[in-house]
């Protein structure tokens, strides 16, 4: 009888963990990468060493950096590194407090879970409290408009306090709003838009972090490519040329004879002639400053040398739209269509000598679309970690800048979020408002590994808050310099309100599709299987 006989459908010995045994080995793989970044949380957060099989060292308490340099060998934990890849693409910044957020309503759900209370109950709750809290957000939500200059550089400034480069962040808050600032453009429908790509950085060792400077301009990693031309050019006439100043090969193969001497002399000056009269094409256009991003022959060299033009070879393809963008001239892909009309200008452009290298600044340009920003540090994970902060500070700006909106920090958010949340999970009717209420109780986790982080009790500051925010004070934060609760919008401790929003969607699609799974089997790998092995879960957590 077929009832009888055991059918085999898994091969023997394949690894499988279902029900609450996967539910719970899931939350707790979910929970170790939420805690790995818990310290780092807010000014009083530490730093993190993370040291490779090759004994490079990373020094940072950036949360994506962190993440994306462990090992992650867990599906479930591979989740919520994505978590923190998605908040770092989408907003810069907050990509600590999206990670903890998800473990916390995780680990209120397990608690739930141990209760009977079903899985999917708990997932529509969160949704519909992830919902409520966007709205209630919005409502928080403080208008700061590009020109209110001083509010963008809290905004960076809050951005940097829990770094390393805290000390500076003043002057780096600066050198960020005036680079988004100098990029900034209105589109179509008359909103902001702000492309990071615009914006370049240039790490150079040596001097102190205080040298860190934003150029009207670009920077090119190269130098003059013939030692007779100017170090320095002022009111440059700039032409960027995408072709070669070299003689050319024929396009299809073809042998040249020379039987006499004097053919070989004739060959060479015609070749000699056919660089020169390139020469006279650059000369001729008005410039005196050329970018090149192929190669100049040594001869073309020598004689813009003569000319006393000053030429870059082999510029990078990037580089050379930066310089478009930055000095207004036209990309030129074709050396004989070169006019006046395609230079572009800049007050000065000259070679310098910064640390062992030799670099061309193109500086003062007017109303650039495209600058550059000097990185300067004692040490090469000093610079990395400046690098960082300093890159999160223009992305937060870039989206205040687009959104014209904000919030506050240090708590103060999450607090009014979770009073909120209880408000409304009290209103709904059905076992969601317990998953509701837990979602609420997760937000407090921001203010709670604040307070932990800076060595203060977590409980008492909680009470505190939530008085405070009960009282009707919904921009009440905790102070983690002082120990005490006060009003964030004061303290200028702001941060744009899509950091908020993805952290909050992040988090709940995260836990919702941790909490979903009920059986963890082992896939086939290498084909199309989208198990642990394959290409959904894949080396995807940064692995070096």
């Amino acid at each position: 009888m077929i009832g009888q006989t055991p059918i085999l459908i898994l091969k023997e010995g394949t690894r499988r963990e279902k029900g609450k045994g996967a539910q719970f080995s899931n939350i707790s793989a979910a929970r170790a990468i939420a805690d790995s970044v818990r310290s780092t949380l807010g000014p009083r957060g530490m730093d993190k060493m993370l040291v490779d099989s090759m004994g490079d060292v990373v020094i940072t308490n950036d949360g994506v950096t962190i993440l994306k340099e462990i090992d992650v060998e867990h599906p479930a934990a591979k989740m919520l590194v994505e978590v923190a890849k998605t908040q770092d693409e989408e907003c810069g910044d907050g990509t600590t407090t999206a990670v903890i957020l998800a473990g916390e309503l995780l680990k209120k759900a397990e608690a739930l879970i141990e209760q009977n209370v079903h899985p999917t109950v708990i997932s529509g709750g969160y949704r519909m409290a992830a919902q409520k809290a966007r709205e209630v957000l919005d409502d928080l939500a403080i208008n700061v408009t590009p020109s209110d200059r001083e509010t963008l550089k809290d905004i960076a400034r809050t951005s940097m306090i829990s770094k390393s480069v805290a000390a500076s962040r003043n002057l780096l808050a600066d050198v960020a709003v005036n680079a988004v600032t100098a990029v900034a453009e209105k589109n179509s429908d008359g909103k902001w838009e702000v492309d990071d790509d615009n914006i370049q950085v240039v790490k150079k060792q040596g001097g102190s972090m205080d040298d860190t400077h934003m150029i009207a301009g670009i920077i090119v990693d190269k130098e003059a490519v013939h030692p007779a031309m100017p170090k320095k050019v002022e009111n440059a006439k700039i032409a960027l040329v995408d072709s070669a100043l070299e003689v050319k090969k024929t396009e299809i193969d073809a042998k040249i004879e020379i039987t006499d001497p004097s053919q070989l002399q004739a060959f060479l000056a015609e070749e000699e002639n056919m660089l020169k009269k390139m020469v006279e094409k650059v000369k001729s256009s008005g410039a005196n400053v050329l970018f090149c991003q192929k190669g100049i022959d040594d001869l073309a060299q020598h004689y813009l040398g003569k000319e006393k033009i000053y030429s870059v070879r082999r510029v990078k393809k990037s580089d050379m739209e930066k310089l478009a963008k930055a000095t207004g001239a036209n990309l030129v892909t074709k050396l004989d269509d070169l006019t006046a009309d395609d230079l572009g200008t800049a007050c000065l452009v000259e070679e310098k000598k910064i640390a062992d290298d030799k670099m061309t600044f193109v500086t003062d340009c007017k109303n650039p679309k495209a600058v550059s920003i000097l990185i300067r540090g004692g040490t090469e994970h000093v610079i990395d970690e400046i690098d960082r902060s300093l890159n999160d500070a223009i992305s937060v700006v870039s989206v205040a800048f687009e959104d014209g909106k904000l919030v506050t920090g240090g708590g103060s958010t999450a607090i009014e979020l979770a009073l909120k949340l209880r408000d409304y999970a009290a209103s709904i009717g059905g076992r969601e408002q317990i998953a509701i209420d837990a979602f609420a109780s997760a937000m407090e986790v921001v203010p709670t590994a604040l307070s932990e982080n800076a060595g203060l009790d977590p409980i008492d500051v909680l009470i505190e808050l939530r008085q405070a925010h009960k009282a009707g004070k919904k921009y009440a934060g905790i102070n983690v310099f002082t120990g005490k609760v006060t009003d964030m919008k004061k303290e200028r401790v702001l941060e744009p309100i899509r950091v908020g929003r993805q952290a909050l969607s992040s988090a709940t699609d995260a836990a919702v599709m941790i909490l979903r799974i009920d059986d963890v089997i082992a896939s086939k790998g290498g084909g199309g299987g989208k198990g642990p092995k394959g290409p959904d879960m894949g080396d995807e957590g940064g692995m070096d």
